[in-house]
């Protein structure tokens, strides 16, 4: 694999450059200017051209439009770029350096400030990718990507090298933040019968069960290396069948031991270091908020009140703050506590209701939740846990609920029954760009991997 890399002279003046032209705010409404800097969506995007991806050999597949159709998808979805239409694209189509015209794409109809291209071809191993990206209002600039990808003549691995181009891309555009591209979705699906802990890439593609327990499994929650994953399961405990915390190692392919408890237990969640797990159990009667290490040891309880207290949720850049849902004053709502269970507070929303499903977002910033106002639906919103600003992010579009953010902070997923099925979804984080990713049967509780 050879990587173009820049000297630290030439890479400040790209960045200078690419600061200059996505810094304005997009400013609907003073109001949301909190929501847009919070998840990055706040700024002008940069007007990016893709043109088809040129072929050096002969494919028995159409790998060349495999690859070019899914880094449109992800570079379209990213949420950061604008994509200009090939209607408006120069004639010549670039396959390398020497082949880009660079004012041509500059100008008039395309008006692109950047293109992507590059060129795919057989070799001994397989197929190479080289992927080129240039800022076209400088020229004369260093490329600001120019790298090789390889992989084997298949429809997987033109997919698999189309996400790292991608995620390339986004890289150098958001000053160093990796796009989605190679990211998973854990969820839940009863498409077989059982409800099994499922998995599949961030856009839908490659839907493969993980866990055959022939029973209930719910609530999965990647741990932050994105190596194993943490659920619900209906297991026996001293002869009696009851919900359990369960973990699966995706490195391994298996189920990990974790100890068992009285009672019911579930709603797992890591903390951000990966070293301990919190979940509800009513092992000693009412549902409270424990606290294990990773392995199931040095089990400790964090909540004690009358009422049912559950789904927690680390603050993912602290460490130190959780919010969870507990019913103690009447209804569900949020709290916010620190992680040993000091400091309760409760998160008083403009008016009443039922609020699940508690959601960080990578920078800690925001909270993301399903809540049901008393005239309304299950709905999406996010909240700013500083001002405690409120954000609608779906609207009365069938029951929407689990959200889970991406780790880019840009995207969410969630489930919804929107189609008459309960289905896993994703869009923006301010709502738009909805994508349904499931399709057959029941599917619920998505969690998004780090990585």
């Amino acid at each position: 694999m050879a990587i173009r890399t820049f000297t630290p002279l030439s890479f400040l003046k790209l960045t200078l450059i690419l600061t200059l032209a996505f810094s304005a705010l997009a400013r609907p409404s003073a109001a949301q200017d909190w929501f847009k800097t919070g998840t990055g969506l706040g700024v002008t995007k940069a007007r990016l051209a893709l043109p088809e991806t040129a072929a050096r050999s002969t494919f028995a597949q159409p790998l060349p439009k495999t690859f070019h159709d899914v880094v449109w998808a992800d570079l379209d979805y990213s949420g950061i770029v604008d994509m200009v239409s090939p209607s408006f694209y120069p004639v010549q189509v670039p396959g390398q350096p020497s082949e880009l015209k660079a004012e041509d794409w500059a100008a008039a109809p395309a008006n692109a400030y950047m293109v992507a291209y590059g060129n795919l071809s057989t070799d001994a191993s397989g197929i190479a990718f080289a992927g080129y990206l240039a800022d076209v209002h400088n020229p004369t600039a260093p490329l600001a990507l120019q790298k090789i990808y390889r992989g084997a003549a298949t429809d997987a691995d033109a997919r698999r090298m189309a996400h790292q181009f991608a995620d390339d891309i986004i890289g150098v555009l958001s000053g160093g933040q990796l796009g989605i591209a190679q990211t998973k979705i854990a969820y839940a699906s009863a498409r077989n019968g059982n409800k099994e802990i499922w998995v599949m890439d961030y856009d839908g593609a490659n839907q493969q069960q993980l866990t055959h327990l022939k029973s209930i499994s719910l609530t999965p929650r990647w741990s932050p290396d994105a190596t194993r994953i943490a659920f619900t399961c209906f297991a026996p405990y001293r002869g009696v069948t009851s919900a359990q915390i369960c973990i699966y190692s995706t490195a391994s392919d298996r189920l990990i031991a974790f100890p068992r408890y009285r009672g019911t237990n579930g709603s797992p969640a890591w903390s951000p270091d990966g070293s301990e797990i919190a979940f509800m159990s009513s092992l000693n009667g009412d549902p409270e908020i424990y606290i294990s290490d990773a392995t199931g040891a040095h089990l400790h309880r964090i909540t004690f009140a009358a009422g049912v207290s559950t789904s927690p949720a680390w603050n993912p850049k602290t460490g130190k703050q959780m919010a969870f849902v507990s019913d103690r004053g009447g209804s569900p709502v949020l709290y916010l506590a620190n992680s040993d269970g000091s400091d309760v507070e409760k998160l008083n929303l403009p008016d009443m209701g039922y609020v699940i499903d508690p959601a960080w977002s990578p920078n800690g910033q925001l909270l993301a939740f399903s809540w049901r106002r008393p005239s309304g639906n299950y709905d999406i919103y996010a909240m700013d846990i500083v001002s405690r600003q409120l954000v609608e992010l779906t609207r009365d579009a069938g029951r929407n609920e689990r959200p889970s953010w991406a780790p880019d902070g840009r995207h969410l997923v969630f489930e919804s029954t929107r189609t008459g099925t309960r289905q896993i979804w994703s869009m923006l984080a301010d709502g738009s760009q909805p994508h349904q990713l499931t399709f057959e049967g029941q599917n619920e509780s998505p969690s998004w991997s780090s990585k």
